[in-house]
């Protein structure tokens, strides 16, 4: 699915940004990822706690991908459904939750984090007292 498909998709939503990333795509809404689409054109919907179930009702899985250890899962996007790709004004609904679900996501990694600690005012090192070195004579003759 090129950008401008997946632009037209979420055209009932707003306007998104499209980046290329891992062998797919991410749709971005202001600087936070909301969706996954891979390779085979399938869209993956930022998810958390509050929005899971709605996508287990409908039967659907997370995004899960092949590693020389096998398949792993990323449960922070599920598949989206897909009577949405016909359906503009409920998808719109479906990523106003995904970026609902960013922007809690944002929050918390922000509270997550350490507060910087501004470094104290270091005062200048003081240099030792400059050296003074007899001064050189010349050998020129006058």
């Amino acid at each position: 699915m090129d950008a401008e498909t997946i632009r037209e998709l979420f055209r009932d939503f707003g306007p998104v940004d499209v980046r290329r990333m891992f062998g797919g795509v991410g749709v971005f809404v202001d600087g936070l990822m909301i969706a996954i689409v891979t390779r085979d054109d399938a869209v993956y919907l930022k998810a958390d706690d509050a929005t899971i179930p709605a996508f287990e009702q409908e039967g659907l899985r997370p995004f899960s991908y092949a590693t020389k250890a096998g398949r792993h899962s990323l449960t922070s996007y599920w598949r989206m459904p897909d009577r949405l790709y016909d359906d503009p004004e409920e998808l719109a609904r479906w990523a106003r939750d995904a970026h609902a679900t960013a922007q809690r996501k944002a929050v918390e990694a922000a509270k997550s984090r350490p507060a910087k600690s501004r470094p104290a005012k270091s005062r200048p090192a003081k240099s030792p007292p400059a050296k003074s070195r007899p001064a050189k004579r010349s050998t020129k003759k006058r």
